[in-house]
C-alpha cells in the first residue's frame, strides 16, 4: 500500500512539474555588458523570435545589463531565467549561491576546443611589443566580474612581469566592459587593454571571435594599428546557464534548443555569440572548478 502511495505521489509531482513547465509565459534573458546596448539587443532579437516560436512564450524579455554584476544579481534574485556568463561571472554566482543556476552548454571554437584567451592589445605606435615593455604604463581592465578582462590578467600577468599589476603598472582602471576597454587602448586612454579572444585565425581579422573581432567587423578599430603584447593560458569558455527554479525539464528543453540553433539558424547563432564558432557542447559545473577556486583566492565572491 505504501509503495502504491509513493508511486502515486511521484506521478502527481511529475505532472505538477510538467504543468509548471508549460505555464511559463515569459522568458527573461540577461545579456552581459561588453558592447553597447543597441548592438546587444539587435544581436539577440533573432533568438527572442526563435524562443517564442519554439516554446510559445507570450513574451521574451531581453535585459542588457550595464555591467556583469547586473546579470549575476538578476539570476541570484530570480528576476532572470537565462544568461550566458563568463567563467568568472559563473564563479561569482556559484560562490554566492551554488544552487542558483546550472550550466548547460558552452561554446566550441572552430578548432574544437572549449577555451579562449585573454589578450593584451596596444597601439602599434606606442612601441610596446611585449607586456614587459608596458612597465610604468596604464593597464585597462574590462569589468570586475570579467574572466578575461580582469580575473585572468590580474592573476596571470604577474607571472610574466614578476610583479603584481598594481606595482608593475603606473595605474590600472576599469573601463566599463570589453568594448569600452579596447576602445580606451585604441584612443590612447590606456596603454594596454586586456580583452577576450579566440586567439585563432588571423590577427588582421580580429581572430575568429571575441571583442577584438566584433570591433574589427564593425569597423570601429583598424587591426593594422594594434599589436598583441600578451596572451594568457587557455581559459574555459563561459557557460549558458538556466535558473534552477525552472526545473530539470526546462533545462533539458533549452539544452536541446540551443544545441540545434547553430544548424537551424547559423546567422542568429553567430550574431548572439559574436564571431565564428563550431557550435555548442554540453558542459557540467565541475568544468569551472578551477576558475571558482582562482576567484575565491584572488577576489573572493
Amino acid at each position: 500500500m505504501l509503495k502504491k502511495t509513493l508511486l502515486a505521489a511521484t506521478a502527481l509531482l511529475a505532472l505538477a512539474g510538467g504543468a509548471a513547465a508549460q505555464d511559463l509565459k515569459e522568458f527573461r534573458i540577461g545579456i552581459m555588458g561588453g558592447e553597447n546596448e543597441a548592438d546587444r539587443l539587435r544581436n539577440y532579437a533573432c533568438l527572442s523570435d526563435h524562443l517564442k516560436k519554439e516554446f510559445g512564450f507570450e513574451k521574451v524579455s531581453l535585459f542588457p545589463a550595464a555591467d556583469y554584476d547586473g546579470v549575476i544579481q538578476g539570476l541570484l534574485g530570480g528576476t532572470l531565467d537565462f544568461a550566458e556568463l563568463g567563467a568568472s561571472g559563473y564563479a561569482a554566482t556559484y560562490i554566492k549561491d551554488p544552487k542558483a543556476v546550472t550550466p548547460i552548454l558552452t561554446t566550441q571554437q572552430t578548432d574544437g576546443s572549449t577555451g579562449y584567451y585573454s589578450i593584451g592589445l596596444a597601439l602599434k605606435s606606442s612601441g610596446i611589443k611585449t607586456i614587459k615593455d608596458a612597465k610604468g604604463k596604464k593597464l585597462g581592465y574590462a569589468d570586475p566580474d570579467s574572466t578575461s578582462g580582469y580575473l585572468v590578467p590580474l592573476t596571470q600577468i604577474p607571472k610574466d612581469t614578476g610583479m603584481p599589476n598594481d606595482k608593475f603598472f603606473a595605474s590600472t582602471q576599469f573601463n566599463g566592459g570589453h568594448e569600452n576597454n579596447l576602445l580606451a587602448a585604441y584612443d590612447g586612454k590606456v596603454d594596454v587593454a586586456v580583452d577576450d579572444s579566440s586567439g585563432l585565425g588571423n590577427f588582421k581579422d580580429g581572430y575568429t571571435s571575441g571583442t577584438f573581432r566584433k570591433e574589427v567587423d564593425k569597423g570601429a578599430v583598424d587591426p593594422n594599428k594594434l599589436v598583441e603584447v600578451w596572451r594568457s593560458p587557455l581559459i574555459p569558455n563561459g557557460p549558458l546557464v538556466v535558473r534552477n527554479a525552472l526545473g530539470a525539464e526546462w533545462q533539458a528543453k533549452l539544452t536541446d534548443f540551443f544545441l540545434k540553433l547553430p544548424t537551424a539558424d547559423a546567422k542568429c547563432f553567430n550574431a548572439v555569440e559574436g564571431g565564428d564558432f563550431k557550435g555548442y557542447v554540453k558542459v557540467k559545473p565541475d568544468f569551472y572548478n578551477a576558475v571558482i577556486e582562482v576567484r575565491k583566492a584572488a577576489i573572493g565572491g
